[in-house]
């Protein structure tokens, strides 16, 4: 009656042993990811049990590390097959270019849907690194101009003198250095689509003469004397508000309002957190194969530095990052270091209490990262949370997070915590 994420089941049980429900659970969820656990490990059962389906299995004894490390390395794999599923079947509403199935997105590929099949004109806003062009590449391939050209300018690329010429073309001798006629993006783009990016950074001067086109549908060449009619569809692109630049007189109200008769908003990254773990999956997908490197999924610490991240740069910072952190790694599992998320952003989440290290591993890391001042604070609710866990068992918390037992002592005394009174509990 109700999912699960994951499942763990003894091998040896009695009515029905670990194989029937193995078999039971892969009919009711075929993609759920188990551990089978059994105190007759032997090569056979294993293997038996992993070409059932099974992910991986352990032998008793085992500790909660080694749990711990099973379960997480079982989610990661899941949360990649599940970025993996989503792709391959987001063909099905057309929309293969874009990972995600939040509500913002959802909002964004409804609104293509009902724009695409139009010649309506579209402003797409957002922020930088949102993914602007892949929706006009989307509006573009799902419309009947999909045969036609996309032709795609960055206004921000282009000295303002060379704009014009690259937009509406010039005649031979029409300027210094015209040695011959050049056709414009606009007319080389003639029965597709053309998509302005960064469109506010055009002067108020060509911002008139694009006005003049979209109005009339012809262009003029530099030089020309003869009007050359047009057959576009028009989709512009902004991370400014050009509502508010009208207002101050920044940009033309009139070359606005011709812009914005379809408007899209894109979100930022960190208004659709939910998306993560598809775009993490994805991403690392992507370029563990394009790299030639076998990387199984993000380790806890690094998916908590993840989520606390900003992403200022949006889904392309994370793409770079993830790019970055696949090359780097040295294990089969991204860890923090691979990030390369900022130090200070990470002192500062550590000081917050909003993020703490669940090992020895994710700690020692924090310790060659951050300055000594900064690591007391990372050490304390590492120790504390550790002890809350097992309840202040300081045996068991020591093999929670994969410590000998003096060592764990040792930190204690040097923090002044003390098992017998959990004062510091809080």
């Amino acid at each position: 009656e109700e999912s699960f994420n994951l499942v763990i089941t003894d091998l040896k049980m009695p009515g029905m042993n670990g194989i029937e429900v193995l078999k039971s659970i892969k009919i009711l969820q075929p993609k759920v990811p188990i551990i089978i656990i059994t105190g007759y490990a032997t090569v056979e059962t294993a293997v038996d049990a992993i070409k059932q389906g099974a992910f991986d299995y352990l032998s008793k004894p085992f500790t909660p590390k080694q749990v711990k490390e099973l379960v997480t390395k079982a989610l990661d794999h899941s949360r990649i097959s599940e970025a993996e599923e989503w792709v391959k079947n987001s063909d099905n509403n057309g929309f293969d270019r874009f990972i995600g199935n939040s509500t913002a997105m959802q909002k964004v590929f409804n609104r293509i849907t009902q724009v695409a099949p139009t010649d309506s004109t579209v402003l797409i806003t957002g922020e930088s690194g949102t993914g602007k062009e892949l929706v006009a590449r989307s509006i573009h391939d799902h419309s009947q101009r999909k045969d036609k050209p996309f032709v795609a300018v960055d206004c921000t690329a282009l000295a303002e003198s060379l704009l014009e010429s690259e937009l509406f073309g010039h005649e031979k001798g029409s300027f210094t250095g015209a040695m011959r006629t050049k056709v414009g993006l606009f007319k080389i783009a003639d029965g597709g689509t053309l998509f302005l990016d960064e469109i506010s950074n055009i002067s108020l001067t060509t911002q008139a003469k694009l006005l003049r086109v979209i109005q009339e549908r012809e262009v003029t060449p530099i030089g020309g004397t003869k009007p050359v009619p047009i057959d576009i569809r028009l989709i512009s692109a902004s991370n400014k508000n050009l509502r508010e630049l009208a207002d101050k007189g920044e940009f033309r109200e009139d070359l606005y309002f011709r812009l914005n008769t379809i408007p899209i908003e894109l979100p930022p990254l960190r208004e659709r957190k939910g998306d993560l773990p598809l775009l993490v999956g994805f991403f690392l997908r992507k370029f563990a194969s394009e790299i030639g490197k076998e990387v199984k999924g993000v380790s806890p610490a690094a998916m908590a530095m993840l989520e606390q991240h900003d992403f200022p740069g949006n889904v392309r910072e994370l793409e770079h990052m993830l790019e970055r952190a696949v090359v780097l790694c040295d294990a089969d599992m991204i860890m923090p270091a691979d990030l390369g998320v900022i130090d200070d952003e990470l002192s500062e989440n550590i000081s917050r209490g909003q993020y703490v290290p669940q090992t020895a591993e994710e700690l020692k890391e924090i310790k060659r990262r951050l300055r000594e001042e900064a690591v007391l604070p990372a050490e304390r609710s590492f120790i504390l949370e550790a002890l809350k866990r097992n309840d202040w068992n300081i045996t068991r918390s020591a093999e929670d997070v994969g410590m000998q037992r003096p060592n764990f002592q040792a930190m204690m005394k040097k923090l002044g915590i003390s098992a017998r009174d959990n004062k510091f509990s809080d």
